[in-house]
């Protein structure tokens, strides 16, 4: 798959160095391979863009989401640099692997210092790669798979749910409504099988009138036997 010009201008890349120099020389960079960039000078800074925001009142290890400070533009990538007062890379690293909402953005580490333990924890963090200074053009090619990787992650999913939008709905539309019952109430069972036994009643009746000693024996008044 090719990878023009245009379709990079469609990724969001957050650069954050405390450095003025290293910061216009990534923002340059990272312009001339047709990103668009945002740049910040603190990793404090970075998570306010991102929308998260330390909570200073509870544990100041995790971050929340802030209402007020809801991130608005798509950020494609993170590039930081270690090395920066208060926050580090890698704690920035950390916070942004932590929240569920942002843990799928790739994040890159930039630092002047080659040290390979410092190197090895970020990318056993989730660093998807470390730059050593000065960052060359050469390694922005390698941030290209990276952000694309994770744009068709992110289209598969949302695609995902509005696939199981249409079926939750369709879930809810075959749910049968309830009938009122039409089965007798107890209450009327007793009035029901004095009905029924009413015409036994009747019946019974007629049989003990067609069998009274009165109707079916003869009358033998006035009639003289002989033997």
């Amino acid at each position: 798959m090719a990878i023009t010009g245009d379709s990079l201008s469609q990724f969001h890349v957050l650069a954050v160095d405390d450095s003025l120099i290293d910061r216009k020389l990534i923002e340059r960079l990272l312009k001339t391979s047709s990103y668009q960039v945002t740049t910040v000078d603190s990793g404090s800074k970075a998570l306010k863009f991102l929308g998260l925001q330390e909570d200073e009142q509870s544990n100041p290890d995790t971050p929340y989401v802030s209402p007020n400070n809801h991130q608005e533009v798509e950020v494609n990538l993170i590039i930081t640099d270690y090395c920066m007062p208060g926050m580090t890379g890698y704690d920035l690293l950390k916070k942004v692997k932590e929240s569920s909402s942002l843990r799928n953005i790739p994040v890159v580490i930039m630092s002047s210092e080659n040290v390979p333990s410092r190197i090895t924890r970020c990318l056993e963090e989730g660093a998807e790669e470390f730059f050593l200074k000065p960052v060359r053009l050469s390694d922005l090619n390698r941030l290209k798979p990276h952000m694309m990787k994770t744009k068709i992650k992110n289209q598969k999913q949302e695609e995902q749910e509005e696939l199981e939008i249409p079926v939750i709905q369709s879930e809810e539309q075959k749910q049968p409504v309830q009938q009122p019952s039409s089965q007798p109430q107890p209450e009327s069972q007793p009035q029901q099988s004095a009905l029924l036994l009413q015409p036994n009643n009747n019946k019974r009746k007629a049989m003990e009138e067609g069998l009274s000693p009165d109707r079916t024996r003869p009358r033998y008044n006035g009639i003289t036997t002989m033997v």
